[in-house]
């Protein structure tokens, strides 16, 4: 496993990261193997564990807290994110901070997801859902700064809506950040305009999540794809976003060279990006573990391969079912 530093903070992350989402909104979750996966991860080199309260309604937290206990000889590098208010996924324009992130709320998830976790403080506390011209209300940050002075969590972050790289960089920009979680991978190369300058900028660690496309770029989605009901994949990958997808995912099949698989290819992608600090896919199963931690040893793509790949970028805009 090779590591990097996270922006400001200084700390020595692994470079593949594990996100947790995957207890939450999708099927097929069996808590022994996920925790096997867990402590697999870690015994691998993993350091880095993405979490949120909306993960299960802190049963992600509580695993992750279970993880740290088990490894106390470890530094394990713990993050989880605040739900809005309202439950609203993504950020519409029109929310406000009262409608979201009003300060007796943050203080109050702050508390339940250290309970959830049996910790005294996180490393990386995020807001799950984000709006630039938030920073207008002052109460935000200032929130989040005091309770960050009280030792609650040691780096504040923003997780940045879906398809939306522009709408963080005032937040970047800002200074008050240490963190930024954002949607990158071979179809979502955006944030590299702008976003990724002014992270470098004002050294703002990059956490890039959704490496595999909500699993399209992992090369199992079929134009038949159905999953059971409740799992969250049935409303995202409804037909105007499941046939092209296929479509775009077949054609990138051409570009993956003899001896590589189509994942291990979109990670590498990610890491050939010196922007990122951590990428972190869902890792439900020892062999994705195993397949994914790899990846790290075997560095970035070649620049020829990334000349290729930048020809399957794919500029989306946030759809009502796009969440």
């Amino acid at each position: 496993m090779k590591y990097r530093i996270f922006g400001k903070s200084g700390w020595k992350i692994s470079e593949i990261g594990y996100g947790m989402w995957g207890l939450a909104g999708w099927t097929g979750s069996d808590d022994e193997e996920t925790f096997r996966s867990l402590q697999m991860a870690v015994d691998l080199g993993c350091n880095f564990f993405d979490t949120a309260y909306a993960y299960g309604n802190g049963k992600s937290e509580s695993l992750l807290g279970q993880l740290v206990r088990a490894n106390s000889d470890k530094k394990l590098y713990t993050a989880t994110k605040i739900p809005p208010k309202n439950l609203k996924w993504p950020a519409r324009d029109e929310f406000t901070v009262d409608d979201c992130y009003p300060p007796e709320h943050i203080e109050e998830y702050v508390e339940k997801s250290l309970k959830n976790a049996g910790f005294t403080s996180y490393d990386l506390l995020q807001i799950h859902t984000w709006n630039d011209k938030w920073l207008d209300d002052e109460r935000l940050m200032k929130k989040l700064l005091d309770l960050k002075g009280q030792g609650f969590f040691n780096a504040i972050g923003i997780s940045i809506n879906r398809w939306e790289p522009w709408n963080g960089i005032r937040a970047v920009r800002s200074g008050l950040i240490d963190a930024v979680q954002v949607i990158y991978n071979i179809f979502d190369q955006n944030p590299e305009d702008e976003l990724f300058p002014a992270c470098r900028e004002m050294n703002v660690a990059v956490i890039a999540r959704v490496p595999f496309d909500e699993g399209s770029l992992t090369g199992t989605l079929t134009l038949d794809s159905k999953w059971p009901e409740g799992d969250w994949r049935n409303t995202y990958f409804v037909p105007e976003n499941l046939i092209p997808t296929v479509e775009k995912v077949d054609a990138l099949k051409k570009s993956v060279p003899a001896g590589m698989t189509l994942p291990e290819m979109a990670l590498r992608f990610i890491l050939s990006e010196p922007a990122v600090a951590t990428t972190i896919p869902g890792m439900r199963k020892t062999t994705h573990v195993t397949s994914n931690m790899k990846t790290s040893d075997d560095g970035p793509l070649s620049p020829d391969l990334i000349r290729e790949l930048r020809k399957h970028r794919w500029d989306r805009k946030p759809r009502p079912w796009s969440q």
